[in-house]
């Protein structure tokens, strides 16, 4: 999304010959070939560890740092493995995104008028709001590697409110979207003022 934006504010004549479908279905195979190809190594490394009793969980969903925490073999080459793929799932797409930002904001600067500005900016602000979320959720996780209840909260952030948020983050830049959050507003106002006005009368 990033460099969607970048293509788009900083090369706008040649974002159609840039981001066409078949650039977007490559980079769509080969996120998922990567997740795949770590979830697959990863489990199959855990699947060889011993877990000890009580084989609790103590998260509310299946993460990787709990699942070791119940084993009672050497997890030092399970978390050097994850450490090493997590430099091209996290640190790639991250360095990526820091660099089209950049380039976004260096070519804002230079829009004479404030309100081209303001527009250009807004286009990119629902992304920057997702981006904050997600990697504000991860930093805070191992700023605090040793706190369960902190882990817990932001890692349920990034599981679970940060895509419930992306659609409604991501609408907000349409106009349909737009117009029809408004009318609904005024329709909701409008059954609450009628409502209002009735008890009055009643009274």
């Amino acid at each position: 999304m990033s460099f969607d934006r970048y293509q788009a504010i900083c090369n706008p004549l040649h974002y159609s010959s840039v981001i066409d479908v078949t650039f977007c279905t490559k980079t769509i195979l080969l996120c998922w070939l990567m997740i795949f190809l770590m979830i697959l190594t990863l489990s199959v490394t855990m699947s060889y560890l011993w877990l000890c009793e009580p084989k609790v969980i103590d998260h509310f969903f299946c993460d990787f740092d709990p699942i070791l925490e119940l084993s009672c073999s050497d997890t030092f080459l399970i978390k050097m493995e994850g450490f090493i793929l997590a430099v091209p799932i996290v640190l790639c797409p991250f360095s990526l995104i820091l660099v089209s930002y950049v380039y976004i904001i260096i070519t804002i600067l230079k829009i004479p008028s404030v309100t081209g500005r303001q527009k250009t900016f807004f286009t990119c602000s629902s992304h920057l709001a997702v981006v904050s979320l997600y990697y504000g959720s991860i930093i805070t996780i191992y700023l605090f590697p040793n706190q369960k209840s902190v882990k817990k909260t932001f890692s349920f952030f990034y599981t679970v409110i940060t895509p419930l948020l992306n659609p409604m983050l991501y609408s907000l830049s349409n106009r349909d979207i737009k117009n029809a959050l408004k009318k609904l507003s005024n329709k909701i106002s409008l059954a609450f003022r009628i409502h209002w006005f009735y008890n009055l009368s009643i009274l």
